[in-house]
């Protein structure tokens, strides 16, 4: 069997605040993970977007360290008003700017932000003709 792309995880210090973030973005994330350490969701076509605590990860492998970089989750937003409203939000609700929204030459609208445990959010839209 060709392995196939199944979920991609994100490793986080502060569940509930992770999950404000993407509940940010449109994902069906509970307000209050309760005791849970692990989470996860399917996606429309089958994709799963997993979260695990600091601790749950450390349980398998103790040395592990969050790093910076990695695997962006890339969001369409609609239109590129709503990319500058969203980066807006999002820096708002606590998220880093990386890059500020501006009109890329591959016909986008394009910003990006690092969310509180350093994972990449690309926010994107197609620029009008």
């Amino acid at each position: 069997m060709t392995p196939q792309l199944s979920m991609i995880g994100l490793a986080v210090a502060d569940l509930p605040r992770s999950f404000d973030i993407y509940r940010r973005l449109g994902l069906d994330l509970p307000a209050d993970p309760g005791r849970e350490q692990h989470h996860e969701i399917t996606l429309p076509g089958g994709l799963r977007v997993g979260w695990d605590t600091l601790e749950v990860i450390r349980g398998f492998s103790p040395d592990f360290t969050p790093g910076t970089g990695g695997p962006a989750l890339a969001f369409d937003c609609g239109t590129p008003e709503a990319v500058d409203a969203k980066y807006t939000e999002l820096i708002e609700a606590g998220c880093t700017g990386e890059s500020k929204p501006w009109d890329a030459f591959w016909g986008q609208r394009y910003a990006v932000v690092r969310d509180p445990d350093g994972h990449g959010i690309e926010l994107f839209s197609a620029l009008p003709g």
